[in-house]
């Protein structure tokens, strides 16, 4: 697959290994805990929200990429990316999930369940770093990339 832009595509798996692990600093909290903490909300939350941003991101431009149709919704984006064989079957209804979860946050925030979110926090953060080991592998290596440039080192070339 020839990838548009190699680096904004790598950059986008980077920030969502990033949100990643920031996430899992909070996989332990207790849905009590976190009903009570606007603070700890406040976090999750808007990082829930940018990690699975960056999973779409990443699918639209692999969507893009290979002119596979345009999806109408985030869910549809990964429905598309898993029918094109980009995203593994065991991974669609997850994402689809996650995609609609984020609409929530997005759009209809006064209706999250925190239990909801502490069930994301201490089972579905895998998922999202499988997606992340799945979309670097999208990537060609800057040695087969056809698009790759060398470093100019114009100083080796003197000495």
């Amino acid at each position: 697959m020839a990838v548009v832009d190699r680096d904004l595509l790598l950059r986008r798996v980077a920030l969502l290994e990033e949100y990643i692990g920031q996430l899992r600093e909070y996989a332990q909290v207790s849905a009590d805990a976190y009903a009570t903490d606007w603070k700890t909300q406040r976090i999750v939350e808007r990082t829930l929200q940018l990690a699975i941003e960056a999973c779409t991101d990443v699918c639209h431009h692999a969507i893009s990429d290979r002119r596979l149709r345009v999806p109408s919704t985030y869910a549809e984006t990964f429905e598309i990316a898993a029918d094109a064989g980009l995203v593994p079957d065991t991974l669609r209804a997850s994402l689809v999930r996650m995609a609609r979860f984020r609409n929530l946050l997005v759009h209809d925030y006064t209706k999250i369940d925190p239990s909801v979110v502490v069930e994301i926090l201490r089972t579905r953060l895998d998922d999202l770093a499988t997606f992340a080991n799945v979309a670097a592998n999208w990537v060609p290596s800057e040695k087969t990339h056809p698009r790759a440039t060398k470093p100019d080192d114009g100083d080796a070339e003197r000495s």
